[in-house]
């Protein structure tokens, strides 16, 4: 044994000097903070104030309690609702993370090996490394020879040889691309593909590669799209609120001046207290308007719709590590795409299969083509440091070789090792002079040849063809198939045989070419599907990886990534030559940046999101982990690393693209909806408002009382959540541009429809109010305490017959707003609470309505807080037929903008 370790007391000295080997996570999400959170959102903020406001009136007796609390209790459902969502995503991921068994390691300490976890590793521990290991500390190979898998680092699978460096010898500070490939350094997360040597531990924790990268994710996320949009939509609101309010107080007090007996010196000659009381009538009605105008439904419908959809996201093996990731997903402009392992399997295998005729054989179709199947099974099987393990893991020797006993698998490696008949005689190793490897087999007289096809053809002539008969060999028509392979980015290896015997060092003249293999980390067949798919919806695609230009412009090829000649690949040097201003001219056509640094991964993602583009990332590696964290919504795959999980909003459970896919469709569809609430929830808010600000100058003081507000507020925006949250996802959706970071939620033409049906429920509501006929239905018009008939001024059952119309109006246009076309009663079937909530809100209407009709103190109570008063079936005929004519209204608003 060369090495004793260090004992006890210098691992606990090492400890208190350096630190330990833990790189921490985040903390866990708490309830109370995200509850917390929610306050910060704008809209949240307007209904506080509103709701402050409310109160201080209560207490001046201008205002009723019923209001205020009923919007404290809303914005407290919102909090709670975000709090539950955040943590049980947060949760789950957790559990997600436990369930995984801590890595261990093999140690030198006080004398011998021992294994310890790897949180537990110090500075100046001695490591033994062997094949299948990770490496779990940065630091010097300082005895034996390894080749190490950089790719959880560097993105890439390529093999990288390391060499013993003299002890003495110091790790970099400054860690470059190369760093990773240079001659005896290693880092954490890397993989030792083969071989056998001792790490000295140099650096641990934080202080390691990847313990920087994780401190770099610390930084401030940036705002997701849904929290910019609904700003913006807070601020338009509320301005229009706003002024519109003190516009409309301010025409209340100049109508109460204008009808004043005496004109303006007779109302200012009137006592103090009764210019006070209209003053104070003013206010009254300004804030009625703002409560109006500001849909406090809009929180507590996004919070819903985003915690219903996490749950459901499971299913499509999307967990949802952060609620809003799930929205932005539908939003991306942009989305980098890392090569290793999430556009590509991530591990060499043999994709292609030919003979020296340049003609492929279909790799399932080779076990019928028998005699060439049985010579490569030889020469693959024999000639090789690979093999199968217990648990069926192809373990030992290189990439390669493990890539070619994948080939031919485990059933005939287990044949060909339980044969007595093929047992090696002789043999010879692959070495980087020789470039081939060769084994001889007596019993079959032959020797077999693995090697560069350089080295087996400078020494052949003749070839078995697909039936097994030796050919004489064409090797111009061979050149031409390995140039069409390299193009592909594929490593090209050839086998043959002799039957002469193994001779060291040397190729046999009689070689015979059994046939050759394309090698290379190829192209996931769903991923060239869910690229397509995810181009069609109008969202560039770039691949970002630490490869070579040229192999992965060929896979960008393969995987559909560049298409057109005006499409870019550029390399990471190219890139860190041009100025940020003059990348950003570029970026539309960029599809592929290869030898990838960490730094430029963030770098792009940052330059994108200053042009307003929504940025994703996907990727597995601790490489990606910065950018996944920096972008507006990370990928991450779940079989990567604990630092690219902890970084990315969204974990893809199966590494699967059609996974991305679905999760971008279900963000799309989320925003639909929320749109589709918008559209219910503001043609309510702009008919109160409107009907609200005028009816004082018709008679009609207060046709919408407060507790009337209170019901939309809760019930109706609640409950419509529900209705519209759940509408399903439309393939439709992948086909629509993206939408702008800072768009607006509120488009031209949903404005339109908002302010259409607005003023249609205006119109229907005035013709409802003041027609003498609907009037008699519901008893007449009002009287004074005289009994005087007040023209024109509805009774209580006729404003409670209002207050129906109004919810079962706004019920009816939530059909209008299922669809921009015709088929607003399609897919019903496919979201049954829609018709549940709809029939439910009408009961509970109706129980209020008729309250008082109920012998018992609390009906009593119900029916006096909303003021209703019951009203017979004449009356509730006309209010349901006028509601109805919301729907052909629209539709017939519709076909008129359709023909436009």
């Amino acid at each position: 044994m060369k090495f004793n370790g260090l004992s006890d007391k210098e691992v606990e000295q090492s400890r208190g000097q350096y630190g330990p080997n833990t790189i921490p996570d985040s903390e866990p999400t708490t309830f109370w903070e995200e509850f917390k959170e929610t306050f910060g959102d704008p809209m949240i903020r307007i209904l506080l104030a509103i709701a402050v406001l409310m109160i201080v009136m209560f207490f001046f007796g201008y205002a009723e309690i019923y209001e205020p609390l009923g919007t404290i209790v809303a914005v407290l459902v919102v909090a709670f609702v975000s709090a539950k969502t955040g943590v049980a995503s947060d949760t789950k991921y957790r559990e997600l993370k436990d369930s995984t068994e801590k890595d261990k390691c093999k140690v030198y300490r006080n004398g011998v090996v021992t294994v310890i976890e790897v949180d537990d590793v110090v500075v100046g521990d001695k490591i033994l490394l062997q094949s299948g290991d990770k490496v779990p500390a940065d630091g010097i190979l300082i005895d034996g020879a390894l080749k190490v898998d950089n790719s959880a680092l560097n993105g890439e699978a390529e093999e990288c040889k390391k060499t013993a460096a003299d002890p003495s010898v110091q790790l970099a500070d400054d860690i470059t691309g190369d760093t990773f490939v240079d001659k005896y350094s290693l880092f954490r997360g890397a993989v030792i593909f083969d071989g056998e040597g001792v790490l000295d531990v140099r650096k641990v924790g934080l202080k390691t590669m990847m313990g920087k990268m994780a401190e770099e994710m610390q930084e401030d996320e940036p705002d997701s799209p849904l929290k910019v949009k609904l700003a913006k939509l807070a601020k338009q609101i509320s301005t229009f609120g706003y002024i519109g309010a003190i516009v409309i107080a301010l025409f209340y007090l100049a109508h109460a001046i204008l009808v004043f007996d005496g004109g303006a010196a007779g109302y200012f000659a009137q006592p103090i207290p009764d210019i006070i009381k209209n003053v104070i009538d003013a206010v009254s009605l300004a804030v009625v308007i703002v409560v109006c105008a500001v849909p406090e439904g809009l929180p507590l419908m996004i919070s819903l719709v985003l915690m219903q959809n996490t749950s459901k996201m499971l299913d499509h093996n999307v967990l949802v590590r952060k609620a809003e990731g799930i929205e932005t997903a539908g939003s991306l402009n942009i989305l980098f795409s890392d090569k290793t392992g999430t556009i590509t399997k991530g591990s060499l295998e043999v994709v292609d299969f030919f003979c020296a005729d340049g003609n492929s054989i279909d790799i399932p179709q080779l076990t019928k083509h028998s005699k060439v199947k049985g010579l490569i099974d030889l020469a693959i099987g024999k000639n090789t440091q690979s093999m199968f393990d217990a648990s069926h893991k192809v373990i030992g020797g290189n990439a390669t070789d493990q890539a070619l006993m994948k080939f031919i698998g485990e059933d005939t490696f287990r044949a060909l090792t339980a044969n007595t008949e093929y047992v090696v005689t002789a043999q010879q190793g692959f070495n980087s002079t020789n470039k081939f490897s060769q084994a001889r087999i007596d019993n079959v007289g032959k020797t077999f040849y693995k090697g560069a096809p350089e080295r087996l053809l400078a020494a052949a002539t003749k070839y078995l063809d697909a039936d097994g008969n030796v050919r004489d060999m064409d090797k111009a028509v061979l050149d031409r198939k390995i140039d069409e392979l390299a193009a592909k980015a594929m490593r090209v290896l050839a086998f043959g045989y002799s039957e002469s015997a193994l001779v060291e060092n040397r190729i046999n003249d009689d070689i015979v070419i059994i046939g050759l293999v394309g090698i290379r980390d190829d192209v996931r067949p769903e991923a060239r599907d869910a690229i397509k798919e995810v181009q069609d919806a109008g969202i560039q695609v770039v691949m970002i990886t630490g490869d070579r230009l040229e192999t992965a412009v060929a896979i960008a090829k393969d995987a559909g990534l560049l298409k057109t000649n005006d499409e870019m690949a550029l390399s990471s040097a190219q890139l860190n030559e041009m100025s940020d201003e003059d990348v950003k001219k570029i970026i539309p056509k960029i599809r592929v940046i290869a030898r990838a640094l960490p730094t430029d991964k963030s770098r792009m993602v940052r330059l994108c999101q200053e042009m307003n583009l929504v940025v994703g990332m996907t990727g597995d590696g601790v490489n990606d982990s910065p950018a996944l964290k920096r972008a507006d919504v990370g990928f991450a795959m779940g079989s990567g690393t604990e630092a690219a999980k902890e970084a990315g909003k969204i974990v893809i459970l199966d590494d699967n693209f059609k996974s991305i896919k679905d999760a971008i469709l279900y963000g799309r569809t989320i925003y639909h909806n929320i749109l589709k609430f918008c559209k219910f929830q503001l043609v309510i808010n702009v008919t109160a408002v409107v009907v609200s600000a005028i009816a004082p100058f018709f008679g009609v003081d207060e046709p919408l009382k407060v507790t009337h507000l209170l019901f939309v507020n809760l019930v109706m925006d609640s409950l419509g959540a529900i209705m519209l949250g759940n509408e399903p996802a439309l393939e439709k959706y992948m086909r629509e541009k993206p939408r702008r970071r800072d768009e607006s939620i509120v488009s031209k033409a949903m404005m339109a429809q908002i302010l259409t049906m607005g003023l249609w429920l205006t119109v229907v509501s005035f013709v409802y109010l003041k027609t003498p006929f609907i009037a008699e239905l519901f008893g007449g018009w009002a009287k004074d305490s005289a009994g005087n008939v007040l023209n024109g001024v509805p009774n209580a059952q006729h404003l409670t017959g209002y207050f129906v119309l109004f919810i079962v109006s706004a019920l009816c246009n939530g059909f209008n707003v299922r669809d921009d076309g015709f088929g607003i009663f399609k897919g019903l079937d496919q979201n049954k609470g829609f018709l549940k909530v709809f029939f439910l809100i009408i009961l509970v209407q109706f129980v209020i309505v008729n309250a008082a009709l109920i012998p018992l103190p609390v009906f009593t109570w119900i029916g006096n807080m909303f003021s209703c008063s019951p009203f017979g079936i004449a009356g509730w005929a006309v209010v349901i037929i006028l509601s109805i004519t919301m729907i052909p209204v629209d539709l017939v608003r519709k076909m008129v903008v359709n023909r436009k």
